[in-house]
């Protein structure tokens, strides 16, 4: 259907109602904390899951918090006496925020929910009705131009994304504004792109009433709104990368065969980045028969960007198909209308020689180094968010090893990051451990094996001393050639320096 099926949308000119509205927001406490501190973490995290029914019955009460909560979070008419107390309702209905439902009650044209910025900041994500908790719901089998608000890969984008002060940064699918609005922090410059119009018009109010400076909104798919001759110190994207056949649900089908948008993306960003300047992306990519997907996701890496690309999970191709029939609502259809689109799914993977669908994260780096490095790995386990830090500091430890061959990393000095812990692996009562694993509680959580050199070399690397003479003393307590050690440990050494594990002082 077309946009015109959804609800009007307020005014995205009128930033002075926007403001006073958000005044009236904040007296009310109606903040990420306060709707915490009033429905409780069951209810909190319960809407998460699109089950709002626990919030409902934590709201029934006449507050202003209460009131505001039913009307902005989970759609419901309010009185309009009892709104105009803490509102200003007269505003609010004139630009189309507010609109009289009839029987002296008021409702919302749109859902707003509050969102804790990373510094503390009182943000807020405007979406359409239905939209603002959990998934679609089940809404976009109705409304194929909906804008939803805060869902998990949103905010997996947003902590994921390095975030430093940059000159221009570029939202490519911006959709109800979140990346726009994290970028706005330390980002001159921001534009925004949508295909759906209606996306850029939300994501226009999720600014304005986030109190956020205002962005540059371009109409088109993926780079089209971008113009040849202008470049990002950043770019992100949490574009519709679902893999199905057709392009029903704007919000989530790309509309391209297969996982050709979130390709079309990443190798068009190359030439959009300037030197040292960040792309990252969610994407879902193809195992395909007789490919190694590894090797699909390096051919999609442009020309002169370093990239390190995680894989978070993986279905086989029915998991997928359920997944994404029931986060539009298909489950609830007609059993045969249902089972021609689950065959429609599968008979689409089928001709592609599709096996299973890759979910993760893909992050490249503009470098003028002669020999860019690529890094394809697969970690499914829990990682501590924000990693935005993490990230850059992955590149940065990627310079140090492209600018130290051998000689040099034996001649550098090391200090172990803070909070690895060390686990000996073995049979009970073994007097020698099987292997040795270090362990990091911080960042990717990353586990990695090594032997007892390198669990000994790691441990007392404090930066005090050079790699080669803590490996000479080593070479002396465990009775072995200085010179054959110093030959075969530098790998080591740089895979612990690469996973983060030591970190170069000097």
């Amino acid at each position: 259907m077309s946009n015109a099926t959804l609800s009007p949308l307020p005014s995205a000119d009128r930033r002075d109602v926007a403001a006073r509205l958000r005044e009236a927001l904040l007296a009310a406490s109606f903040t990420a904390d306060g709707l915490l501190d009033l429905l409780g973490a069951p209810a909190y995290a319960a809407l998460a899951r699109s089950e709002t029914v626990p919030a409902l019955r934590a709201t029934r009460g006449d507050t202003p918090l209460e009131t505001l909560v039913r009307l902005f979070l989970l759609q419901q008419p309010v009185p309009h006496a009892r709104v105009a107390e803490f509102l200003p309702v007269g505003t609010c209905v004139e630009s189309g925020w507010l609109v009289p439902t009839g029987g002296d009650e008021i409702a919302a044209t749109v859902d707003v929910r509050p969102y804790g910025g990373p510094d503390g900041e009182d943000w807020f994500i405007v979406s359409d009705l239905g939209c603002a908790v959990g998934g679609a719901g089940g809404i976009g089998s109705a409304d194929e131009g909906v804008v939803l608000g805060v869902g998990g890969a949103s905010t997996t984008l947003a902590g994921i994304t390095v975030r430093r002060p940059v000159s221009a940064a570029l939202d490519v699918g911006a959709g109800s504004g979140i990346q726009a609005l994290h970028a706005a922090r330390h980002a001159t410059r921001v534009t925004a792109t949508d295909l759906n119009p209606r996306a850029l018009h939300i994501t226009a109010l999720t600014l304005a009433l986030s109190a956020a400076p205002a962005a540059e909104l371009r109409e088109g798919s993926l780079f089209e709104p971008v113009r040849d001759d202008e470049t990002y110190d950043l770019i992100v994207s949490n574009p519709p990368f679902v893999i199905s056949p057709g392009a029903r649900l704007t919000y989530r089908d790309g509309g391209m065969g297969g996982d050709d948008l979130c390709r079309s993306l990443v190798q068009g960003a190359g030439e959009r980045l300037n030197e040292g300047g960040f792309a990252q992306f969610l994407a879902n990519w193809q195992h395909v028969e007789g490919e190694d997907w590894q090797d699909r996701l390096r051919s999609w890496v442009p020309r002169g960007c370093d990239a390190w690309i995680v894989q978070r999970e993986v279905q086989d191709v029915t998991q997928y198909a359920e997944l994404w029939l029931r986060d539009a609502g298909d489950h609830r259809s007609d059993p045969a209308e249902y089972q021609a689109r689950y065959d429609a799914w599968l008979d689409e993977f089928e001709a592609r020689k599709v096996k299973a669908v890759g979910f993760g994260w893909i992050t490249l780096r503009r470098t003028s180094a002669a020999e860019p490095v690529i890094t394809v790995e697969e970690w499914p386990h829990p990682v501590e968010q924000p990693l935005g830090d993490a990230v850059l500091a992955h590149f940065e430890r990627l310079d140090y090893l492209r600018a130290h061959d051998d000689a040099a990393l034996l001649a550098g000095h090391f200090r172990l990051v803070e909070e690895v812990v060390q686990e000996q692996v073995g049979l009970p009562g073994a007097e020698d451990p099987e292997h040795v694993v270090l362990r990091q509680h911080r960042g990717m959580c990353r586990a990695t094996k090594v032997d007892t050199v390198g669990a000994g070399f790691a441990g007392v690397c404090d930066g005090s001393l050079s790699a080669g003479r803590i490996l000479d003393a080593i070479a002396q307590l465990v009775g072995e050639d200085p010179v054959r050690l110093r030959d075969r440990t530098p790998a080591q050494i740089r895979l612990l320096v690469e996973q983060g594990f030591l970190e170069p002082t000097q």
